[in-house]
């Protein structure tokens, strides 16, 4: 199969076309390279020892959409293009909801166009409700306070609105913990192009001098530790996920919605001590204010996808920060 990556010179994206080849799939990759690096394209041909068809476009051009599926016979796409900080978000809500959900729009219909109804969508654990139980299946109520998590919710219902008009469409929304670690050659790994807007790599630049503290916003959330608690996932654990959900492209068309997490919640400080020992350095931080758009605690339940994907997370706490350290030590100021 011929699968189309959107956004695959991000982290997330990186990591799942080095698993797809690994599997034996053809990869094609398109990226505006607006939060990425052209290295992480060199750095996956490293890995895989192999060039890779990668086209450096912006997904809401239709015209040079179009041309990547007039040059390749597509069979599937799996989407990862789009905006992601929960913080930068309620800052640039407009940028948001354009790169997000009108890339979105055109991929759709540009997909239709071309006879390809095989999607797998980046969606996002922020969907869900701050009010659902622990921890959180498919079913719990949906509502979210920020741009970001917005935007991934209103393109979950533009996608069961495509399979209720059409119902050749294969979709599969795969809702994402909080991704973290890197690839175990330390190649790849999150690199963010400005300062960090996720934890993880945020700490790794505290750790290797690039960054004075951690700011942990927020000390006073109903926590074991006042700290938010996160779900965090290894990349690669990630990854496979996606491998995995390909098989449901064999089914019936279907619209159907899997979390990705481990199902165990890590706060801020629990992970900033985790980090200190896969790395030998203190981490310094401070607790200043919450974060607008930020709840205090949320994990998965993962029991569906391993029901219908066969798939579940294997990495532990330890290896995610040791994995990132290694990145990050390989590449101190980034790609």
């Amino acid at each position: 199969m011929k699968i189309l990556i959107t956004g695959g010179a991000g982290f997330i994206g990186s990591h799942t076309c080095v698993e797809l080849i690994d599997a034996g799939y053809e990869v094609i990759i398109a990226d505006n390279l607006s939060n990425s690096s052209i290295k992480s394209i060199y750095a996956i041909e490293k890995i895989i020892r192999r060039k890779v068809i990668f086209y450096n476009i912006d997904i809401r051009n239709k015209i040079l959409l179009e041309e990547v599926f007039n040059k390749h016979k597509i069979d599937g796409v799996i989407h990862f293009a789009g905006y992601k900080a929960v913080g930068e978000s309620v800052i640039r809500p407009i940028q948001y909801y354009d790169n997000n959900i009108n890339g979105t729009l055109v991929l759709c219909e540009v997909m239709k166009d071309f006879g390809c109804f095989n999607l797998i969508f980046s969606s996002s654990a922020s969907v869900y409700s701050e009010t659902n139980n622990l921890p959180i299946n498919e079913s719990a109520s949906l509502s979210t306070s920020n741009p970001y998590g917005r935007s991934k919710l209103i393109i979950e219902n533009i996608l069961e609105d495509l399979f209720v008009a059409n119902a050749f469409w294969n979709i599969t929304i795969l809702r994402y913990f909080n991704p973290v670690g890197a690839h175990k050659s330390g190649l790849i790994g999150d690199s963010p192009l400005n300062e960090p807007n996720n934890l993880m790599p945020y700490i790794s630049q505290v750790a290797i001098g690039r960054l004075d503290r951690l700011k942990v916003f927020g000390g006073d959330y109903d926590t074991s530790d006042g700290t938010g608690v996160r779900d965090y996932i290894h990349v690669v654990d990630l990854a496979q996920g996606h491998v995995r959900a390909l098989k449901v492209f064999q089914g019936k068309p279907q619209v159907l919605k899997v979390n990705l997490g481990t199902g165990i919640g890590y706060s801020v400080l629990d992970i900033i001590k985790a980090f200190e020992l896969a790395s030998g350095r203190e981490i310094l931080y401070e607790i200043v204010e919450r974060r607008p758009g930020d709840i205090g605690e949320y994990y998965a339940d993962a029991s569906l996808a391993a029901k219908v994907l066969g798939w579940k997370a294997n990495y532990n706490l330890h290896k995610m920060c040791e994995d990132s350290w290694r990145f990050q030590s390989k590449y101190p100021n980034g790609y």
